[in-house]
């Protein structure tokens, strides 16, 4: 089919309302969910929606979008907060340091990170790990970029590329791929990725730039954590409680490929594995593991998995406008046009999801704006341009979403007032280092699609 003025101006009324978000966010300092939606409604106006359309299309796509990531965003918070409260990260830092040693550190704070990095926010992993990156540069002597930055690396790229993640999740549900594929194929991805931008790019960074972190911080942070491991629960236990989930989802992606459709065997695999079941079993296992059988009384569980969810409130209706707007670009037809262009273009769909991820990173400073907005975009290409690995395509949009953290970033400024730095040596340490993680997750998806 030939271009026509038409997609013209769908293209354009797209264009006017990333730009209208992107502005809102990055000089008007508004909201992020107030932004999906007023970019959302400017969409489906200028492309000629009726007024009454635009609002019941936005509230279709919110409420499918949180029915399907909102759920799984709540039990994964449940699960970290309980991880945190009951001892059960301080036991896997102090167990895998014990193993680790001088030597093998930054490598260690690697491995940590990416466990603690399946259920935890990037921002709470950050905070649960940086008693230990003080500590342990306290006890090393060496430059604190050379612990922290393979710590922050691997709380990062499991941010950004391996579900239960919700950017991740976003991209599955907006792209329909497969979870399970999409999960094996991001942690294959994630741990060259994260071994370069980790350990070695630490290495090499940490012997030119030395910070001092706050002396209040690291008196603060020094003191003795035996008394949180008192009553913890113990290393296998609690790595067992936190796979959990990844062991469930992952074997239904096997009994999808193995077992006959037909077969009881696949029917209860899919069933516990479903990402809602899997997430929600290891959620009561957790009430157990980390609570109940540890002597924590049945209240204090119940406030514990309460108080977790108010701060992520405001990360659950960015991801609900999200869906909105993807369903805005969907009704308006714009989605169709995006794809006819995508088909007739010589660019891979790979790298326009990234590189559209990337503009809206860069540009806003949000991982899940950029996630959310680029898999909206994606979804109606991924549909009409054959042979695109859906699960690659999720990664890929995964990849560009970390693209060089700046000053826009809630994250930059975190993890810069934590490790004493200018903002010059935080551009040159962390925001490099999620430049490296992007990349490089690219690369690797771009390497797996010749293959797969």
């Amino acid at each position: 089919m030939s271009w026509t003025g038409g997609d013209t101006g769908l293209v354009i009324s797209a264009l006017a309302g990333i730009a209208i978000i992107v502005v809102l966010i990055s000089s008007f300092k508004v909201h992020a969910f107030i932004a999906m939606i007023v970019g959302s409604i400017v969409v489906g106006l200028t492309s000629g929606l009726h007024a009454p359309d635009v609002v019941k299309q936005f509230q279709t796509g919110f409420g499918n979008t949180l029915g399907g990531v909102g759920v799984l965003v709540g039990l994964g918070t449940m699960l970290g907060r309980l991880l945190a409260d009951s001892g059960g990260a301080d036991r896997i830092v102090t167990t895998i340091l014990a193993w680790a040693g001088e030597r093998r550190l930054p490598w260690a704070m690697t491995l940590i990170a990416m466990i603690l990095g399946i259920p935890l926010f990037f921002e709470i992993g950050v905070v649960l790990l940086m008693p230990v990156i003080l500590l342990m540069t306290k006890r090393s002597g060496g430059s604190i970029v050379r612990v922290g930055i393979p710590a922050l690396a691997g709380l990062s790229v499991m941010h950004g590329l391996v579900p239960p993640h919700p950017g991740p999740l976003i991209a599955v549900d907006a792209l329909k791929a497969d979870l399970g594929q999409t999960m094996a194929l991001g942690l294959l991805i994630a741990i060259p990725t994260v071994i370069i931008a980790g350990p070695v790019f630490g290495a090499w960074i940490g012997a030119r730039v030395h910070p001092e972190p706050p002396a209040e911080l690291a008196a603060q942070f020094a003191r003795d954590r035996s008394d949180a491991l008192t009553h913890a629960p113990s290393f296998a236990v609690t790595v067992g409680t936190l796979l959990l989930p990844v062991v469930l989802m992952l074997g239904k992606a096997l009994a999808d490929l193995l077992l006959d459709k037909r077969a009881p065997a696949r029917a209860a695999v899919d069933f516990i594995g479903d990402p809602l079941m899997a997430l929600l079993l290891s959620v009561v296992v957790a009430m157990f593991s980390f609570g109940y059988l540890r002597g924590v009384s049945r209240k204090k569980v119940n406030e514990l998995l309460g108080s977790s969810l108010a701060p992520i409130a405001g990360i659950v209706l960015i991801i609900g406008a999200g869906g909105g707007f993807k369903q805005m670009l969907i009704a308006c037809g714009i989605g169709d046009v995006i794809g006819k262009a995508a088909a007739g273009s010589a660019i891979s769909p790979l790298l326009l999801g990234w590189l559209i991820a990337v503009g809206i990173r860069v540009a806003t400073g949000s991982a899940t704006v950029a996630t959310v907005t680029a898999s909206g975009l994606m979804a109606p290409v991924a549909a009409s341009v054959p042979g695109i690995n859906l699960s690659l395509l999720a990664l890929a949009i995964g990849s560009g979403s970390l693209f060089f953290s700046h000053v826009n970033d809630a994250g930059f400024w975190l993890v810069k007032e934590y490790f004493g730095m200018t903002v010059g040596e935080t551009i040159k340490t962390w925001s490099a280092m999620e430049t490296i993680l992007s990349v490089v997750g690219m690369a690797l998806v771009l390497l797996c699609s010749l293959v797969i």
